[in-house]
């Protein structure tokens, strides 16, 4: 678990025993931590597979080439829950990109790249429809040339859910021949079948990578209740 102190605590994040930490937009909570699962899908295994083979991968570069990521790592600096700098390390920057490019169908690198901002386009809205199926994403233009979208989307839930984070799963990915709007509802359909009920939500996440570099851009989200 995390937790920052102050004269008090003043946050906290992650678990410690049964329970975990965090917070919504209500403030700070901790709830009792529930034990997923673990179905062990094809996409399971697949990442599983890819994370093990890039771990490998890393350990195979030439010491010169782990030298070369260790000292990038210091330039892809992020901010933690707390909103404090954190420093991966060049293993954890080697695979992170590498995962994103083999994500997108590209091959992966041994050169870290400089940081960049990755080309992105904004999510306007979402229509859900029962007749005829239809999940259209409406975005500001079309996919940017030299990125590939990554669209994670969750199961229909109760139209009273306002916050998600596990249920989300991806279902598709989208290069730069791809204009808006895009009916993602043949993707959705592969990975959930058909739609939930009328009244239900669904959410829906959509982020950018380079297919360069395999720097990813933040996330945006977005819900619709099926109509």
């Amino acid at each position: 678990m995390k937790i920052k102190f102050g004269s008090i605590v003043v946050d906290a994040r992650n678990k410690i025993g049964g329970h975990v930490a965090s917070k919504n937009r209500f403030g700070s909570y901790i709830r009792t931590k529930v034990t997923p699962t673990n179905p062990r899908t094809s996409y399971q295994i697949q990442s599983r597979a890819r994370l093990a083979s890039l771990s490998s991968g890393f350990r195979s570069l030439t010491q010169s080439q782990i030298k070369a990521w260790n000292d990038a790592a210091r330039l892809f600096q992020k901010t933690d829950v707390f909103g404090d700098l954190k420093t991966n390390t060049g293993l954890q920057l080697y695979v992170g990109l590498n995962y994103n490019l083999l994500l997108t169908g590209q091959s992966t690198i041994n050169t870290p790249p400089m940081p960049k901002q990755t080309a992105v386009v904004y999510v306007q809205t979402l229509s859900i429809l029962k007749t005829p199926n239809t999940v259209r994403l409406t975005l500001s233009d079309d996919v940017p040339a030299g990125t590939i979208m990554v669209v994670a989307a969750t199961p229909a839930l109760s139209a009273a859910k306002n916050f998600v984070r596990s249920e989300l799963r991806i279902i598709g990915t989208y290069d730069a021949t791809t204009s808006s709007p895009v009916n993602i509802y043949s993707e959705y359909a592969d990975k959930y079948g058909e739609l939930g009920a009328v009244g239900q939500k669904i959410f829906v996440e959509v982020w950018f990578i380079d297919i360069a570099t395999g720097i990813p851009s933040g996330k945006q989200q977005i819900s619709a209740l099926i109509a």
